[in-house]
């Protein structure tokens, strides 16, 4: 049947990623519409497998930009911007969907400020790829009952790079 619609590579049937690749992809796609210009993080709220909300560093609906304006820093934090992960909770409250028992794929691992938010919600699992410059918010997350992993892509199958 592969064959028959042209799925088909070198070594046979085209794989498929994984969840986790699948959905941290998708977070990479979402931070595309950051209008921040320090940073550009992209979340993803998953439950069963299901996407309920996304979120991306972003103004507030009917603000200015920080690409327009330029960023609002306070103690080296852009304040003009929600934070990816905060949006994507937002965004179920504003559309009326639970986050509780939800996994949250995050093209960066959340700030305290967003792990607290997490934690509020109900969310039950963070995976994020790149770190983020705070001490604190990993083990927040972790003390809260919260599992915390780092990204590690699945190897390459043999003979496909």
């Amino acid at each position: 049947m592969a064959a028959a619609c042209g799925r088909t590579g070198e070594a046979g049937p085209l794989a498929r990623p994984d969840w986790e690749t699948y959905f941290l992809a998708m977070a990479d796609l979402v931070a595309t519409r950051s209008t921040c210009l320090r940073r550009q993080v992209g979340a993803v709220l998953v439950r069963e497998e299901r996407v309920i909300a996304t979120g991306y560093n972003g103004s507030l609906r009917g603000r200015p930009h920080c690409a327009d304006v330029g960023c609002l820093m306070v103690d080296g934090h852009c304040r003009r911007t929600v934070h990816a992960e905060l949006n994507a909770l937002l965004q179920c409250a504003f559309y009326g969907s639970a986050s509780q028992g939800s996994v949250l794929f995050c093209t960066t691992l959340p700030c305290l400020d967003c792990a607290k938010a997490l934690v509020q919600a109900g969310v039950r699992r963070v995976v994020y790829r790149d770190r983020y410059d705070d001490a604190h918010s990993r083990a927040f997350l972790e003390e809260a009952g919260v599992r915390c992993d780092a990204f590690d892509p699945p190897a390459a199958p043999a003979g496909r790079e």
